[in-house]
C-alpha cells in the first residue's frame, strides 16, 4: 500500500514526525516520569509498569542519576519516602565500592518473574522476583567484560498521583543493607592492588570442588540462570522464612556437589541439623571437625589481600557484633582475579565476596575446605 500525502499536509507531517523521534530520545535517556498510555486496568498494565521502572531505574543507578530515581516514587507518603531514601542510598553505595574497586558498571538489567498482581482501588500490589545482572570492567583493562546477578524478591505498590504512576511502597531483602559506611574506607591503596592483580587460573581443581560450583550454580534461587526457574532445591526447607538459609546451602553445596558425608552433628533428616542451618555452627563446625582451617580472619582491610588465596569450594563468614550472621561459598572470580561468590538470603550468583559487606563493624573468616 502507497501512502500519498500533499504538499500542504507534508510541513504537518514532517513535524509530528520530528517531534516523535524527540519524544523517543527523551524517553530512552528517561527524562521523562513513567505513564501508562496504552494498556489499563489488568495484569498486563502492572506488568509493563513494572519492567520500566526497573528500566529506568537501572539506567538511573549506573549514572548516579539521584533526580530520575527520586521521580518514580511517591515522596508525600512515608513508605514511598523510605522506598526512595533506600535507593538512594544503594545508588551512593555501589558508586562508592566502584570507586574502592577501581572499575565502572556500564550495564545494568533486570529480568522479571511476577509471581501475584492484585487490583487496588487506586493501583496494585505486586510480587515478584527480580534477577538483576550488573555489567563492569576495571579501568585499566576496560577490555574485558564481568559480570555478576543478584536476585531479589519483592512487594510493591503502585499508585497513580495525578496522572503519573509511583511506587508508594517497596519491600524487598537489600544485599547492600550492612554496607552503607563504605566511605570510611581508605580506598586509593586498596585499589591500586586489585588493579594490580591477574586473572586467576582454576585449571587444576579438585573434582568435587568443580560439582561444588555446579551444584552452587544450578540451585542459587533468583539469581539462577533463568532457564532453572529461579527455584531452590526441593529436597530442602527453605529456611528463609525462619531465619536464612545461606548455611543450609552451603551445606547443600558441599554434601551434594562437594560429596562430604554426613555426620552426627552436621546432617540433614527431615529438617538440618543446628550445624547445617546455623551460620556460625556451620563455621564452628567445619573448622573443630578438621574439615576447614583459617586463612585470614579480620576487617575487610585486614583480609583483603588474603582473599586471594581462596579457591572455588571454599567459604567466606561473616561477623557482625561477634557473631557470624551470613556464610557465601566461593565459586571463581573475574579478570583480577577478584573472588566471586554464591549465597541465599538474597540469592547471589558470582558476586564479588565484599559486595553488600562493607560496613566498618564486619569482619571476615576466610576458610579453606579440605576436599
Amino acid at each position: 500500500m502507497i501512502i500519498v500525502i500533499s504538499r500542504k499536509r507534508l510541513f504537518p507531517f514532517l513535524i509530528g514526525i520530528l517531534l516523535l523521534i524527540i519524544i523517543l530520545l527523551a524517553y530512552e535517556t528517561y527524562q521523562f516520569p513513567v505513564i501508562s498510555t496504552f494498556i489499563t486496568g489488568n495484569n498486563e498494565e502492572a506488568k509493563f509498569l513494572i519492567n520500566n521502572f526497573f528500566e529506568i531505574r537501572n539506567k538511573a543507578i549506573i549514572k548516579g542519576d539521584i533526580d530520575t530515581i527520586a521521580s518514580l516514587y511517591d515522596r508525600d507518603v512515608k513508605y514511598g519516602v523510605w522506598a526512595y531514601e533506600h535507593e538512594k542510598k544503594k545508588t551512593q553505595y555501589l558508586h562508592k565500592w566502584s570507586k574502592k574497586q577501581g572499575i565502572k558498571f556500564y550495564d545494568i538489567k533486570s529480568v522479571i518473574k511476577f509471581r501475584s498482581i492484585k487490583e487496588r482501588e487506586d493501583g496494585y500490589r505486586i510480587n515478584f522476583i527480580a534477577s538483576t545482572e550488573y555489567k563492569y570492567y576495571y579501568k585499566n583493562e576496560i577490555e574485558k567484560k564481568n559480570m555478576f546477578r543478584i536476585g531479589t524478591y519483592h512487594s510493591l505498590d503502585l499508585k497513580k498521583v495525578g496522572n503519573i504512576w509511583k511506587i508508594v511502597r517497596e519491600w524487598y531483602t537489600d544485599p547492600f543493607a550492612d554496607s552503607l559506611h563504605l566511605d570510611e574506607i581508605e580506598s586509593a591503596e586498596i585499589t591500586e592492588y586489585i588493579l594490580s592483580q591477574k586473572k586467576s587460573q582454576f585449571d587444576n581443581l579438585n573434582e568435587r570442588r568443580v560439582k561444588a560450583v555446579e551444584y552452587a550454580d544450578r540451585f542459587c534461587g533468583a539469581a539462577a540462570d533463568e532457564e532453572y526457574g529461579f527455584n531452590y532445591n526441593k529436597k530442602y526447607i527453605n529456611y528463609n522464612p525462619l531465619g536464612g538459609d545461606c548455611a543450609n546451602f552451603a551445606s547443600q553445596i558441599l554434601y551434594e556437589g562437594g560429596k562430604f558425608r554426613q555426620t552426627y552433628t552436621w546432617k540433614y533428616d527431615k529438617g538440618g541439623s543446628k550445624a547445617w542451618v546455623n551460620a556460625q555452627a556451620f563455621k564452628d563446625y567445619m573448622i573443630y571437625s578438621g574439615r576447614a582451617s583459617k586463612i585470614a580472619y579480620g576487617t575487610y582491610e585486614q583480609v583483603y589481600k588474603a582473599s586471594y588465596k581462596l579457591l572455588p569450594g571454599d567459604f567466606v563468614a561473616y561477623q557482625k557484633k561477634g557473631k557470624i550472621t551470613h556464610i557465601s561459598v566461593v565459586t571463581g572470580a573475574d579478570s583480577k582475579g577478584y573472588i566471586y561468590v554464591h549465597s541465599h538470603n538474597t540469592d547471589r550468583y558470582r558476586v564479588p565476596w565484599d559486595l553488600g559487606w562493607n560496613d566498618k563493624g564486619i569482619k571476615f573468616w576466610l576458610i579453606k575446605v579440605h576436599y
